[in-house]
């Protein structure tokens, strides 16, 4: 029913406007293959932290273990960066780095950027991304997800019903969630906190 849908982003997208606004960031989750490239673009083009990817178990709760990760990919990339790692190892030793950077980026990459914890999260399918919604809900944060018939809607904070299997849907509530981001960011930035 897309009166529903309608209603659910009404409620939604000026609840992940108002989440950037306020200086936090919403986490685009979509690891499903058909939901990864766009909810990729989205989260990148909204500047926004994305995992496309495999969810890691812990990436919310045990965000300490992960965010080292991080800082080791960050670190890595600099050295690799400025030629301190080619400078000191041979050819062979800074291809390893290389593999590990790539791997790291492949895993990390989409929230090497995200600034603690996120203020909300987005998922494109609640069913499929089950961890990313325990972790959140463990620890409060709000979740606006679309949920199919398949899903049970109480786990979410902001539902919007939808057919998460319909690539066309799905690049039009994603869009919106984007541009609902983005209003965020201008929102943020007209009242002075800049990024």
């Amino acid at each position: 029913d897309l009166n529903k849908t309608i209603e659910g982003l009404e409620v939604a997208l000026p609840f992940i406007t108002e989440t950037v606004a306020s200086g936090r960031q919403v986490l685009f989750v979509g690891t499903k293959r058909q939901a990864k490239d766009i909810v990729q673009q989205a989260a990148i083009e909204a500047k926004m932290p994305y995992v496309t990817e495999r969810w890691l178990g812990g990436m919310l709760t045990n965000y300490k273990t992960i965010s080292s990760r991080i800082k080791r990919l960050k670190d890595l990339e600099e050295r690799m960066a400025n030629g301190e790692l080619a400078s000191r190892y041979a050819k062979l030793e800074v291809q390893r780095f290389q593999e590990e950077i790539d791997e790291l980026n492949h895993k990390l990459g989409g929230i090497k950027d995200m600034n603690g914890m996120p203020g909300a999260l987005f998922i494109v399918d609640v069913v499929d991304e089950a961890l990313a919604l325990r972790e959140a809900s463990k620890l409060s944060i709000p979740i606006v997800g679309v949920v199919d018939t398949n899903a049970d809607p109480t786990l979410v904070t902001y539902p919007i019903p939808a057919n998460d299997d319909a690539i066309k849907a799905l690049q039009l509530i994603t869009r919106y969630a984007k541009e609902a981001a983005l209003e965020g960011l201008a929102k943020r930035k007209s009242n002075g906190e800049g990024k």
